[in-house]
C-alpha cells in the first residue's frame, strides 16, 4: 500500500518561494542582460538544479508498505526498513535532526534496531499506523 507524504505550509512556502524567485532572477537576467555573461550562465544553471530538487522532494516523497518492507522515497533519499525490525512508533511529533525524508512537521518517528531512527510524514498518520500494525502487531505507539 502507497502512502503520500503529507505537505506542510512552510514546506510548500519554501519550494514554491525559491522556485518562483529564482524563476524570476533568471527571467530578469536573461531579458536585461544583451552580451552573454559566463557567471550568469553558471548561477542559472545552480538555480535550475535547486528548483529541480526542491520540486523532486515535493512530487516524489512517498511512503510504501508491503508484507515485509517500510520503503521510502523522497527525492534522492530511498531505502527500506523490515517491519520487523520497527520497534517503536512515535506519533505527532517531529524529529529535527537524522534521517527525513517528509515534507511536513507532526508525521511519525519510527524507531528500529537499537537506535535507529527516521521521520516520516504520511498523509494521514492514523492510516498508516493502523495498516503497519496488520503487518507487526508488537509495534509499541506512543502519542506526544
Amino acid at each position: 500500500m502507497k502512502f503520500k507524504s503529507r505537505k506542510d505550509i512552510l514546506f510548500q512556502i519554501l519550494t514554491f518561494g525559491l522556485s518562483g524567485l529564482f524563476i524570476g532572477i533568471i527571467l530578469f537576467q536573461t531579458f536585461s542582460n544583451e552580451t552573454v555573461n559566463y557567471e550568469f550562465i553558471w548561477s542559472n544553471i545552480l538555480m535550475i538544479l535547486v528548483i529541480g530538487f526542491l520540486l523532486w522532494l515535493n512530487f516524489g516523497t512517498e511512503y510504501e508498505l508491503t508484507q515485509t518492507e517500510l520503503k521510502y522515497k523522497s527525492g534522492p533519499i530511498r531505502g527500506k526498513i523490515e517491519i520487523e525490525r520497527i520497534r517503536e512508533i512515535i506519533k505527532g511529533k517531529s524529529l529535527w535532526s537524522g534521517l527525513k525524508p517528509a515534507t511536513a512537521r507532526n508525521g511519525l518517528i519510527i524507531k528500529y534496531d537499537k537506535h535507529e531512527e527516521i521521520y516520516i510524514s504520511p498523509k494521514t498518520n492514523e492510516t498508516f499506523i493502523e495498516k503497519i500494525l496488520e503487518f507487526n502487531k508488537n509495534i509499541k505507539i506512543t502519542t506526544d
